[in-house]
């Protein structure tokens, strides 16, 4: 097998399949197509022969041949088509909408003890860690053969999966097992859209089939659910035993991006279709927008193969994205998602710079190679005389000559931060400090780089600047320390994680939560070194990456375990849960607070708090969702019937008096008002719904409104103050009314907590203006 696998990395993959289309590539793009299910002819005997019929084609053009049919989430298929082909679907009565195929782009140990789980305690124990539960992962593949994968002392799969084991280059079926139950490639998107050389771009290695080349989808997929490995560690980094968050639940892998080249709409969405088909119980999906722009939800492929799913009782996590702490930053916006953020933890990897005038500035790095010697070494910034390319550290941006044997600053941006420091090796330096720009603030990422390097934040690059420019021989040297336990405060949100508002929607707040995104240790492809660039030859069983890309199956994990803890919970039940029982202070008892600028954070920065497994199994409770409450919510937003029914796949009507959005039975209450002039006070009710899903059937719960110190002028009331349960009513429903003096500059923050004495069920509230159009 090894052979096999080693001759496989140094040959290109050869791809047998061959494109239905005769015309020109440039001539022709790939298209979504959603059908009206409904208006399906008696005729046929399955959506797919009626796709492939004259239906959809007119007399000039050949019968279509769609590369994916969706059955499951929504009725509908892709197709390569031209532009005349594209415009006559869109007149085709049957036809919902016609979208053209789009590029998106992955968002990219200790952190289960972090979360407040413990072993044979608690939600683990409840749970049995999550066995009976089947976690899909749409990503990049897996890396089968790494022991997060071991089915050790795993009870048979459970009967309810309908999967399979898809086999190709490098992955035979015997690579899935009882913990690896499934693993599925979608490719035929990509294949339309950049031809049959695509997935091999580069000379890179890929695989047609599920193995992953790239390494992302192993570590997600290990993060939400891999199995206790012992001895793990990076290089050294972050030694001891690595498990994922549900580590006995089951994993599918859905290969839908590829290396070089992201995920194409056409292929996500089959993965989302063939997922739920399978029979998976939660979906983790590290993937959003690549340009930066929320789409709206009728166009976003993870917005409507979520739907689908929630529609199945299938809970789904997103990532928030990389964005931050830009404000409406944040993607991923669907109401029946769950949008997660980035936190640190109480771990890191900290290095230390020292000045040749004894000055010392803290860092952070997991270069794990030979260490700087012991003398001084002379520093230089690029930037001080070469222009802005060479700041960067840039390709071909640095002269040898004044580089070579020295440390190098490069500024962070416009390039990855493991490729400045190849750049400064190239070119002769010896070492590297990346400086943050003030947009990085003082949010640091630990790297594995090629050569010493250390990363510090905007405030010490300055300082660090401005000795070498000031200095007649600057010297300096890196000092590597290792992997640092109980750092305090911890969790602080990451100054890359996405914030809010919400782009699409300012009456719903995203993100949900946060959750461990920065340093973390998973498992790892041996198809790629830990820096991801082609030149790094290195092999690692784990490697320790950062990014909303690893918040997201933190979330995804702990949906298994609360599945498999309340079976009878719905995916808008376990993400109440979550959301009502984060946590909103820090390991010193301290407000969250921003990476980005040391400030307080705030709920458009980390939603309703950092997730909190040791009180999420018992959150006393709950608000719940369902596809009407989601329908009456895009009515609210202006969406008519035949948009709707795009995501739905169902026919809908809207009421005719047109309801307020902030009336979605969400966890977060976020309150818009549009602008208004003078002393004229402003008012609006919002209603919400709680079901009591605690040991007790009879009790009370009281509330109590939390508001940030200096908000004048705003009153938010609560009615009734106090919610009576019992057996024959365990929902019951409440009105929060904020009434306003006027405008204020920026959006005012608080808390609703209801409390039965044992459990405290907290909703951020955010109340804000907006300019209206």
């Amino acid at each position: 097998m090894a052979t096999t696998l080693s001759s496989l990395f140094f040959s290109l993959l050869t791809l047998s399949i061959t494109l239905t289309n005769s015309l020109p590539q440039t001539q022709r793009k790939t298209y979504i197509v959603r059908v009206n299910s409904l208006a399906k002819p008696a005729i046929f005997t399955s959506h797919s022969h009626w796709y492939a019929s004259s239906a959809f084609s007119d007399e000039s053009s050949e019968p279509l041949a769609p590369l994916h049919v969706y059955d499951t989430i929504f009725h509908g298929f892709s197709a390569s088509l031209d532009s005349t082909q594209a415009n006559s679907l869109r007149q085709n009565p049957s036809v919902l909408a016609v979208y053209e195929d789009r590029v998106r782009q992955l968002h990219t140990t200790r952190s289960p003890q972090f979360l407040g789980l413990r072993t044979q305690l608690g939600l683990w124990s409840l749970s049995d860690y999550g066995s009976d539960v089947v976690v899909g992962v749409l990503d990049t593949g897996v890396w089968p053969e790494r022991r997060s994968f071991s089915d050790r002392n795993l009870p048979p799969v459970p009967a309810t999966w309908r999967g399979e084991c898809e086999t190709g280059p490098g992955f035979s079926a015997s690579a899935c097992n009882k913990k690896l139950v499934g693993a599925r490639f979608f490719v035929k998107g990509h294949l339309a859209r950049y031809g049959k050389d695509a997935v091999a771009g580069n000379a890179s290695v890929e695989f047609l089939s599920p193995r992953d080349a790239d390494g992302h989808g192993t570590h997600t997929a290990t993060t939400a659910a891999g199995s206790i490995s012992f001895s793990a560690n990076f290089s050294g980094y972050a030694a001891g035993i690595a498990k994922g968050v549900a580590p006995k639940a089951r994993v599918a892998a859905y290969k839908v991006c590829w290396s070089n080249s992201g995920c194409l709409d056409s292929d996500i969405l089959a993965g989302f279709d063939k997922a739920v088909s399978d029979g998976v119980n939660v979906i983790s999906v590290s993937i959003g927008g690549g340009d930066g722009v929320a789409s709206p939800y009728y166009l976003d492929p993870i917005a409507v193969g979520s739907y689908g799913a929630n529609s199945h009782g299938v809970f789904v996590a997103t990532s928030a994205g990389n964005d931050g702490p830009s404000p409406m930053s944040v993607t991923n916006l669907a109401p029946w998602l769950t949008t997660v953020g980035a936190g640190t933890i109480d771990r890191s990897f900290p290095a230390e710079i020292v000045l040749g005038d004894g000055r010392k500035f803290s860092g952070v790095s997991l270069y794990a190679g030979k260490p700087l010697s012991d003398k001084m070494l002379p520093i230089v910034y690029p930037g001080r005389t070469s222009g802005l390319s060479a700041s960067l550290c840039m390709e071909s941006s640095l002269d040898p000559k004044a580089i070579a044997g020295k440390i190098v600053i490069c500024d962070r941006g416009s390039s990855p931060r493991v490729a400045k420091g190849l750049v400064v090796r190239e070119a002769g330096g010896v070492g590297m400090i990346l400086a943050n720009s003030a947009t990085n603030g003082e949010g640091l990422v630990g790297d594995a780089h090629v050569l010493p390097a250390c990363a510090i934040g905007a405030n010490e690059g300055d300082v660090i600047k401005s000795y070498v420019t000031g200095s007649a021989n600057p010297t300096a040297t890196i000092v590597f320390k290792g992997t640092l336990v109980g750092v305090k405060p911890a969790p602080v949100v990451a100054s890359f994680s996405a914030r809010g508002p919400n782009g699409l929607s300012p009456e719903l707040l995203k993100p949900d939560l946060i959750a461990p995104g920065v340093n973390i240790l998973a498992a790892w492809t041996d198809a790629a070194g830990p820096t991801g660039l082609e030149t790094d030859s290195r092999k690692t069983e784990f490697n320790i990456l950062s990014g909303t890309s690893m918040a997201c199956p933190h979330v995804s994990g702990a949906a298994a375990l609360l599945k498999s803890a309340h079976l009878d919970w719905s995916p808008a039940a376990i993400r109440s849960a979550m959301m009502t029982t984060a946590r909103v202070a820090d390991n010193q008892d301290g407000k969250l607070v921003d990476e980005a600028t040391g400030h307080v954070a705030t709920p458009l920065d980390f939603g309703a708090g950092h997730l909190n497994l040791a009180r999420a199994l018992d959150p006393g409770l709950v608000y719940d969702l369902g596809d009407a409450d989601y329908i009456s919510f895009l009515c609210a937003i202006g969406y008519d019937a035949n948009t709707i029914q795009v995501i739905t796949h169902v026919p809908v009507t809207c009421p005719r008096k047109k309801q307020l959005a902030e009336n979605l039975n969400y966890p977060s209450i976020s309150v818009v008002f549009g602008q208004t002039s003078g002393g004229n006070r402003t008012n609006k009710t919002v209603l919400r719904t709680v079901t009591n899903v605690g040991a007790k059937a009879e009790v009370f719960y009281n509330a109590k409104v939390e508001m940030a110190s200096g908000v004048k002028g705003m009153k938010v009331a609560v009615q009734p103050e106090t919610l009576s349960f019992t057996k024959a009513a365990r929902k019951q429903s409440f009105a929060v009314t904020v009434t306003a003096a006027g405008p204020t500059s920026a959006p005012v923050y608080g808390y609703l907590v209801w409390s039965d004495g044992e459990h405290e069920v907290r909703s951020p509230l955010v109340v804000y203006w907006v300019q209206p159009m």
